[in-house]
């Protein structure tokens, strides 16, 4: 996912420790704040691939108006646990932040620097509703507007 570039202070956007390799793989975008680099997409999905140089290959596709649509960038890692450094333009890097993780890595919020950026992902198209209400739970407790949110159609 894209990324915001300016800090707040009035969310709590602190990274939560990741195991890399159970994030690795495909996840289904559920919801989504709205932002011009997705306005109108569906059926979207995010997957993180490894590399041998040990940086991440992301992934970014769905649809727009019928038609598939493809974004590839670049992850790394950073000496935060959970926070990765994401790109889709040239070396122009965003923070990419685990909010949340499931502990069977089933579903997680994702977030940036700022209250703008905030997704919703799991490893299956749909989740129960009272898995997506504990998740939007969890940003309204840390100060994200989920009135926000827009829900994808997988």
């Amino acid at each position: 996912m894209f990324l915001g570039f300016f800090a707040s202070d009035k969310i709590d956007n602190k990274p939560v420790p990741i195991d890399l390799n159970k994030f690795l793989g495909k996840w289904y975008e559920i919801a989504r704040f709205d932002h011009s680099f997705e306005r109108d997409m569906q059926r979207v999905t995010a997957e993180y691939k490894l590399q041998p140089d040990g940086r991440i290959q992301v992934i970014n596709s769905g649809y727009k108006d019928g038609k598939f649509k493809e974004t590839i960038g670049k992850a790394k890692t950073t000496d935060t646990s959970g926070l990765l450094r994401v790109s889709f333009f040239m070396n122009f890097y965003s923070d990419y932040r685990v909010l949340m993780i499931d502990k069977d890595y089933q579903y997680v919020l994702v977030g940036g620097n700022s209250p703008k950026y905030l997704w919703i992902l799991s490893r299956t198209p749909q989740i129960s509703n009272d898995t997506l209400q504990k998740i939007i739970g969890v940003a309204k407790e840390k100060g994200y507007d989920t009135e926000r949110l827009i829900f994808v159609e997988q």
